[in-house]
C-alpha cells in the first residue's frame, strides 16, 4: 500500500476513534448515575489509546493526524453523544454497538488490505490493529450485555 494511501486510511481511522473518546465522555456524564456510565468512562481511555496508537502511526509514517479529527471530530462526537443520550439507555447502547462493529469492519478491511500488500500479519503494525479489533469486539460485546440487562430488567418489572 503506497504511503500516502496509508496515512489517508489512518486518518479515517483517527477521526472515527476521536468521535467514539467523545461520544462515550458525553455518554459517561449522561448516565453517571448508572453503572452503563462508568462502562463509558472506561472506554473511553481504551479508546484514547486507539487515538494515540493511531496518531502514532501517522506520525512515523510522515504524516500528520487530520485537522477534521483534531477539530471537528471532538464536536461530531460530543454532539452525537448528548443526542444519542436523549434517546435512552437502552437506544444509546444499541447505536454504539452499530459505531463500535463499523470499527471493526473497518479495521478488519485495513488488515487484509496490509497483508495483502506484503505487511507481516505478525508483525507489530498488524498485531496493534488487530488490538484495537479486538477492544472494538470487547466494546460490542459489553454494550450488547449492557443493553440484554436493560431488556431482562425491564421484562422482571413486569
Amino acid at each position: 500500500m503506497e504511503r500516502e494511501d496509508l496515512i489517508r486510511r489512518l486518518n479515517w481511522f483517527y477521526s472515527l476513534e476521536v468521535n467514539q473518546v467523545e461520544v462515550y465522555k458525553a455518554q459517561s456524564k449522561q448516565f453517571k448515575d448508572h453503572y452503563a456510565g462508568q462502562v463509558f468512562e472506561r472506554v473511553v481511555s481504551i479508546e484514547q489509546s486507539h487515538v494515540d496508537n493511531v496518531a502514532g502511526r501517522i506520525m512515523s509514517l510522515g504524516g500528520n493526524p487530520t485537522l477534521l479529527g483534531e477539530v471537528a471530530s471532538p464536536i461530531i462526537g460530543m454532539s452525537l453523544g448528548n443526542l444519542m443520550s436523549l434517546t435512552g439507555l437502552e437506544r444509546a447502547l444499541q447505536l454504539n454497538i452499530e459505531l463500535e462493529r463499523k470499527a471493526m469492519s473497518d479495521y478488519k478491511k485495513l488488515i487484509k488490505d496490509l497483508v495483502a500488500g506484503g505487511e507481516d500479519p505478525g508483525g507489530e503494525f498488524c498485531t496493534q490493529l488487530k488490538h484495537n479489533f479486538i477492544d472494538e469486539h470487547l466494546h460490542a460485546a459489553l454494550f450488547d450485555t449492557l443493553r440484554e440487562n436493560l431488556m431482562e430488567d425491564k421484562i422482571g418489572g413486569i
